[in-house]
């Protein structure tokens, strides 16, 4: 009975969602994108890139959680152009040198370059950065057990990264719910949506000081109080994995604590077991706006993978430059014009 009024609940808010997302794509900029743009003028652009990470991926596991991290990254700040991937010069300090971005692992950067490197050598000058973020984010999430989904293509490159324009647009771990709704909202996301996209963390990493003060005193408590709503087991086993964390700042622990490895709806079973690693993960179970979505995700992994899909297309075509708003970077790390 439960699930079918939950689902009667929801027609609405899907009708709601799906007019949005017909709008949303059918915006001037998003409607020049195309499934079909590098048809003619590299016709094994998507090959290439899904080869590259492929072989990334098979030699360095984490590729796939921090290439899918880097691209919530770019695409949020800005939009989806590859700003993110701007290394640092004399004349700017770039976005991924932002304090909110400096964890951000290597190899999902090396992933791109390498894919890149390839394209050029095929078809030069022809496939933005942009793009080939975008389609090795989609291969990777595939290649982890998650869905295909598509990629509208034809984004060029951004001609601007700062590290200031970062400052207060990307979700952090210990957000309440509100705050959290708040920075979805400002980006035109929804409140489902945000629990979609938030099922990304059921695969990848996080670093202990993240997540150190619901382990550690928490509330003002002695050394080895935890945050109430984690399981026990959970709690303290992470209290013994980050103890060196302040002396080695590179600990860390699964997201997803059953399934770190694969793409799945485990990461919303585990919010109801009390094995959320971030405090913005448990406050998704915490909250009644939603609590039923993450219950819905948990029991239903093929409404999970409709629904992320739905939200990372719609992602991947937020913000992005076309035409003369861009261009088509010859290396992504560095501007056409160094000058930039």
């Amino acid at each position: 009975m439960k699930l079918v009024s939950m689902a009667a609940s929801r027609l609405p808010v899907a009708w709601i969602a799906v007019l949005v997302a017909v709008l949303y794509f059918a915006s001037p900029v998003a409607a020049k994108l195309s499934t079909t743009y590098y048809q003619k003028r590299c016709p094994k652009a998507e090959q290439i890139v899904s080869d590259v990470v492929t072989s990334k991926q098979i030699t360095t596991p984490t590729t796939a959680a921090g290439t899918l991290r880097l691209f919530f990254h770019d695409c949020f700040v800005g939009g989806c152009d590859a700003s993110l991937l701007i290394s640092t010069n004399a004349f700017n300090r770039a976005e991924r040198d932002s304090d909110d971005n400096i964890s951000l692992p290597g190899d999902a950067f090396d992933a791109i370059v390498r894919a890149k490197t390839a394209l050029e050598l095929q078809c030069p000058g022809v496939v933005s950065c942009a793009d080939v973020l975008a389609l090795a984010t989609r291969d990777l999430v595939s290649m982890l057990g998650g869905p295909f989904f598509d990629v509208r293509l034809g984004r060029k490159d951004a001609l601007a990264s700062t590290a200031a324009s970062v400052v207060g647009n990307l979700p952090s771990p210990n957000m309440t719910i509100d705050q959290l709704i708040s920075i979805f909202a400002k980006q035109k996301f929804t409140v489902q949506e945000m629990v979609a996209l938030s099922g990304a963390h059921t695969v990848g990493f996080s670093h202990c000081n993240e997540f150190a003060s619901r382990i550690y005193g928490f509330n003002g408590g002695p050394r080895d109080a935890y945050d109430p709503s984690l399981n026990p087991r959970f709690a303290q086993a992470l209290q013994k994995a980050c103890a060196n964390y302040v002396k080695d700042p590179t600990i860390a622990a699964f997201n997803d604590v059953m399934t770190p490895g694969k793409f799945d709806n485990m990461y919303y079973q585990n919010l109801l077991r009390g094995l959320g690693l971030l405090a913005s993960d448990t406050a998704l179970v915490a909250d009644p706006r939603t609590k039923p979505i993450v219950e819905l995700y948990a029991t239903n992994q093929t409404a999970f993978f409709k629904d992320f899909s739905h939200a990372i297309e719609k992602l991947s075509v937020f913000g992005v430059k076309t035409g003369r708003k861009g261009e088509i970077r010859r290396r992504c790390d560095e501007f056409n014009n160094l000058s930039t």
